[in-house]
């Protein structure tokens, strides 16, 4: 441990050798450790140091460290400004303590080497934080008052003993902490003092020892004076010392009077408190039982029924409106105090349990009332409308609004059931479908068989009798299906016109326009009766059940309001409104014959015309499409439906491409146009003016490409099979037709099958043209090949008269072989042949005819500039020119 010249002797190394080269001043310092490194040997100090007073001096707290390879070098660490600190806490006030924290941008915990230093040390940072933050200052906790104070801890200590040592440090510690105040100016009156004395003592400067032996002297002149002054006031010392006697005596005996009032006091005290403690248990069980009372109020409130709620429950009348109304009140309160939020504890209560037992009594007793009461209610609706005989011929779905209105009053009433006994509701809600489900089914049968009688005269019967004429139809007539792409149109079976398509076209959407406001009034009041749309209500969600009733519409306000005809639209509000399973399967129940019915009735025209799916699908997907809500029964019907239709449309796609893949040549002398060519310009008109404006549009587009494509492959395959029609023709002719066609539909999506037919039409025709046109002038074309071979052999082309075979007399033998006259004799022989080989409907004869005279020109210009090429000025012609050539082929046109 450092002593305090130790101490001093190392300020004097600091402030010498690092705080006096950047001109600061030391002002205190402690040797301290890291309160968890409290044997660490290196030597570590906290500093508090100032700069040069220029203008405003400035303090800081700064850390220095011992350097562990030279003992006295010493390196600056840390340093912090004194607004840095937040609080010093000292730990306790006892003064040998060694500990003291210090809040920084962390808390930093140490551990002084001696408590003189701490105690030093803390109340100069103290003095200086004083002086110099302006700002909120640092705390200082569990430490001394009297340290914070002007005097310093050292000089108090010295006060307390008479320790010589003490004393000694009192001194150094005065001298530390004169060291580290400021610099302050003398007064006029030190100054005077002080020159005085150095006018006395003009040696002084040249002999120290003098002057300290001068002013050693004067010392012990004024100490015995001192002494002389102590020894002559004994007398009165004497006496102070006699009254402080007296006065410690007043002291006890007023110390003894107030100990007898504070045994008084506490008496008093301890009497007040008991009185106290007996008020607030007064307090709190009167609080207790007011509370009690409150609660017990409020039990009795909520299960209090009164007594004309009791008669409505008991015997309820739900014949007229002023019985239905006491029926309902009397059941949502006696719901409202079944479902009462009350304690466990005063569950247990005998009262509340005795009281909640004649609640489920009168409930199970009302519920019996409400089920035998609508069950006979929706069994008479049944009974009563079903048995109705149905005498209209108009097509017009039958509308049950009446039968809604008729049960509108007791909505709320279900509603009670379904929240109160949910085994009653759902034997109610069988007996409506299965009394609906009657009127319905019976509607719906009669709805489809009008509709099936309307749709053409062929098909004025019953069910029975519509699917046994359509098959015996089918039996006599040992045919293939009308519209059949790949078998002639005289192989057909019968079918019908294009006004039948439309009349079913027709009936089809006013049937599914009329199925629509039925089936959705239906369900709508099934989600409102019943109470559909709302969770299950049970014993533990009183208010929600209260609620949702107080929100139920009307319905006997609805159903008035909505047109009770079925050509107004059902209010939008309340289609929007989500469907779950639940209601889906009720209605599949009220309904449960509406998809066959459905499918039986389009599948009936279908056996007949297998064009009708192309109508179904197109119709279906319309409505489904713009079904207000898409999970509605009627949608996911309607969508069902349309899977089985769009099977049925693929099916009948299919079977197009099979005859079309299966189909055979005709047995005639010219090919012509084949079959599923002809017949797919017929089928090509029939989809579009279905398909035009559809959303399905793509559906048949893509069938058009498989389809198309299927035509052109067959059509090069069955080319050669034709016994007496070049294939070149069939392909020309058939190709040509398919252009033509995809021409006039102007389908985006066949424009590349357009292009196609076009390449293959020509490539045809260019091949037809080349292998029967030949070249008329066989001979010549001959004599010039060889020409040809003498030129790449190396004879030049002016020298090619002076070989023998090719000289000018054999050139014009060759050509004396071809007069005009047989050369258009050759030409008719050619045009009866291509007459014979083309057939009328594609009227392409003067295309290939026209095509021929292009090949020929071709070959006569070839010709006449070898002969100006290889015999020049020869004056060798042939017997006829261009103009000979377009008069030939004009005149064997027109004479045919």
């Amino acid at each position: 441990m450092l002593t305090i010249g130790a101490l001093a002797n190392v300020k004097h190394i600091l402030q010498k050798e690092l705080f006096s080269v950047s001109d600061e001043r030391l002002l205190s310092v402690v040797t301290v450790t890291k309160t968890f490194k409290k044997k660490d040997k290196r030597a570590c100090y906290l500093c508090v140091v100032t700069t040069t007073p220029i203008t405003v001096p400035v303090v800081s707290l700064c850390l220095v460290k011992q350097s562990e390879q030279r003992e006295n070098e010493y390196k600056r660490k840390r340093s912090w400004a004194l607004d840095e600190i937040k609080w010093v806490d000292g730990r306790n006030d006892q003064l040998e303590t060694h500990e003291f924290d210090i809040q920084l941008e962390k808390l930093y915990k140490w551990y002084a080497l001696h408590p003189h230093e701490r105690q030093n040390f803390l109340a100069v940072l103290n003095r200086q934080i004083q002086k110099n933050v302006r700002g909120q200052r640092a705390e200082f906790r569990n430490i001394p008052s009297a340290w914070l104070s002007e005097k310093s801890p050292e000089k108090i200590a010295a006060g307390r003993t008479g320790d010589a040592a003490l004393k000694a440090q009192q001194t150094d510690g005065e001298e530390s902490e004169e060291e580290a105040q400021e610099f302050t100016a003398l007064t006029d009156r030190e100054a005077t003092e002080l020159g005085k004395l150095f006018s006395e003592c003009d040696f002084a400067i040249k002999d120290a020892e003098q002057f300290i032996e001068q002013l050693s002297k004067e010392l012990h002149d004024l100490d015995g004076a001192n002494i002389q002054s102590v020894l002559a006031s004994e007398q009165k010392v004497l006496k102070m010392m006699e009254h402080i006697d007296n006065a410690i005596n007043e002291a006890d005996k007023f110390e003894t009077r107030l100990d007898s009032y504070e045994d008084i006091l506490g008496h008093v005290k301890e009497t007040m408190e008991k009185i106290g403690g007996k008020n607030a248990m007064i307090e709190i069980a009167n609080n207790n039982n007011i509370k009690l009372m409150k609660e017990l109020e409020k039990v009795i409130t909520q299960l209090d029924l009164p007594h004309k709620q009791q008669q409505a429950l008991e015997d309820p009348d739900f014949k007229t409106e002023a019985g239905i109304k006491a029926a309902i009140a009397a059941a949502q309160c006696l719901q409202q105090a079944m479902n009462s939020d009350i304690d466990s504890a005063l569950l247990r209560l005998e009262a509340v349990q005795d009281q909640r037992k004649r609640f489920e009594k009168w409930k199970q007793k009302f519920s019996i009332f409400i089920s035998r009461y609508m069950n006979n209610m929706f069994i008479h609706i049944g009974n009563e409308i079903g048995d109705l005989p149905l005498t209209s011929n108009e097509l017009v779905l039958p509308n049950h609004s009446n039968v809604h209105q008729s049960l509108a009053p007791y909505t709320e009433l279900m509603h009670w059931t379904k929240a109160m006994d949910n085994k009653t509701y759902a034997g109610l809600m069988r007996v409506y479908t299965a009394s609906l489900c009657k009127i319905y089914d019976r509607d719906l049968r009669n709805f489809f068989n009008l509709a099936k009688m309307q749709v053409s005269d062929k098909l004025r019967s019953s069910r029975e009798d519509l699917d046994a004429s359509t098959t015996s139809r089918k039996a006599a007539v040992s045919t293939v299906p009308y519209g059949t792409l790949g078998v002639n149109r005289d192989q057909w079976g019968p079918g019908v016109d294009s006004a039948d398509r439309v009349r079913f076209d027709a009936l089809l959407e006013k049937v599914l326009a009329e199925l629509e406001p039925i089936a959705l009034q239906e369900q709508l009041f099934c989600i409102n009766f019943f109470q559909m749309d709302v969770i299950s209500p049970t014993t533990k969600n009183t208010q929600t059940t209260l609620e949702v009733m107080e929100k139920s519409v009307d319905m006997s306000q609805s159903f008035t309001a909505a047109s009770p005809s079925t050509d107004g639209p059902f209010p939008q509000k309340r289609i929007d409104r989500q469907i779950n399973e639940d209601v889906r399967n009720l209605m599949m129940g009220l309904f449960d014959c509406l998809e066959p019915e459905l499918v039986i009735f389009i599948k009936s025209f279908e056996r007949v015309d297998s064009f009708y799916s192309l109508y179904v699908l197109v119709r279906l997907t319309q409505h489904v499409m713009s079904a207000q809500d898409t999970h509605s029964f009627l949608s996911m019907t309607f969508a069902s439906t349309l899977v089985q239709v769009k099977r049925n449309f693929d099916s009948f796609m299919k079977q197009q491409m099979q005859s079309i893949k299966e189909s055979k040549l005709p047995k005639r002398s010219k090919a012509g146009i084949l079959p599923y060519v002809e017949n797919f310009e017929n089928f090509a008109q029939t989809a579009e003016g279905i398909f035009r404006k559809s959303d399905r549009r793509t559906d048949m587009e893509r069938w058009y490409l498989q389809l198309v494509n299927a035509i052109f492959e067959t059509i090069s395959e069955q080319s050669h099979e034709h016994p007496k029609t070049p294939h070149q023709v069939v392909r020309m002719e058939n190709y040509h037709h398919m252009y033509s066609l995809l021409a006039q539909l102007k389908v985006r999506g066949l424009d590349g099958l357009k292009k196609e037919a076009k390449v293959r039409y020509n490539d045809a025709l260019k091949a037809y043209v080349t292998h029967y046109f030949g070249r008329p002038l066989e001979k010549l074309n001959l004599f010039f090949e060889g020409v040809q071979q003498k030129v790449a052999q190396g004879v030049k082309e002016t020298e090619i008269s002076y070989q023998m075979a090719y000289s000018k007399q054999e050139l014009r033998k060759v050509i004396s072989q071809y007069p005009a006259r047989e050369v258009k004799k050759g030409l008719e022989n050619l045009y009866k042949k291509v007459e014979k080989h083309l057939c009328e409907e594609e009227n392409l004869l003067q295309v290939v005819w026209h095509a021929m005279q292009e090949e020929f020109i071709a070959q006569y210009n070839y010709l006449e500039e070898r002969i100006q090429k290889c015999y020049a000025g020869a004056m060798i012609n042939l017997e006829f020119n261009i103009q000979d050539i377009l008069t030939f082929f004009s005149d064997i046109a027109r004479s045919h």
